[in-house]
């Protein structure tokens, strides 16, 4: 695969998240509020930032820079996995 088209499954992937996050606001409004609130996280982030960077190191020695909008991907979908609280019980 070559870079151009990774690049657009990246931003196709991203495109899909944000329609999916408006779709919510518009059926349930504030929604989008609480789905972007690990952003505020600072171990969310700090864990996407670390995730992204790695990946981004390693993706451009093997992959090229193609492979460094897939690590930014990796690296906010790790941040919103981090931010989430254990169910309790």
């Amino acid at each position: 695969m070559d870079g151009t088209a990774s690049l657009l499954t990246v931003a196709i992937v991203a495109a899909v998240l944000v329609i999916r996050a408006a779709v919510a606001e518009l059926r349930n409004p504030g929604s989008t509020r609480a789905r972007w609130a690990f952003v505020s996280s600072t171990r969310a982030v700090t864990a996407g930032v670390v995730t992204a960077v790695v990946l981004g190191f390693v993706g451009w020695q093997y992959a090229g820079p193609g492979a460094v909008a897939w690590a930014v991907l990796a690296g906010a979908l790790v941040s919103v996995v981090a931010d989430r609280h254990p169910p309790e019980g």
